[in-house]
């Protein structure tokens, strides 16, 4: 069982299964979102996941595709929880600083390194996608 939550414990989250991949994601949107360089996240099955507490969403339109990320974060203490994309492949998107022990998801790959930050360096082996990988 992995579990997670917000800063302020308003949300908590279970996930009954592995993530599918770890990722670090490099797009502008990500960055802003996490305020930092990158944003680490687990693709998992939504039907795994189980909240306690109201997420607000935000309906990012700034993409490149024009489809919206349903961007999900605790609305009293503003921290990013999962992201879903417009077309429902039965996944979501769990931002990996929220989670309780985040040390055993070592991102296997990173995405959108087109617009990393030109200081950022990948880790040796880790493999890189210009934009979002196939």
């Amino acid at each position: 069982m992995i579990e997670g939550g917000c800063n302020c414990g308003a949300i908590r989250y279970k996930i009954e299964s592995n993530p599918v991949v770890v990722a670090q994601c490099h797009c502008k949107n990500c960055q802003r979102q996490s305020g930092s360089a990158f944003s680490v996240n687990l693709m998992v099955p939504v039907a795994g996941v189980t909240t306690t507490g109201e997420l607000t969403t935000y309906e990012d339109r700034d993409t490149r595709s024009g489809n919206p990320v349903y961007r999900r974060f605790c609305g009293n203490c503003g921290s990013p929880i999962f992201s879903d994309l417009a077309e429902d492949n039965g996944m979501t998107i769990v931002k990996a600083g929220t989670l309780d022990d985040p040390t055993p998801f070592k991102p296997v790959v990173s995405v959108w390194t087109s617009t990393k930050m030109p200081w950022v360096d990948l880790p040796e082996g880790q493999r890189g996608f210009p934009e979002n990988a196939g």
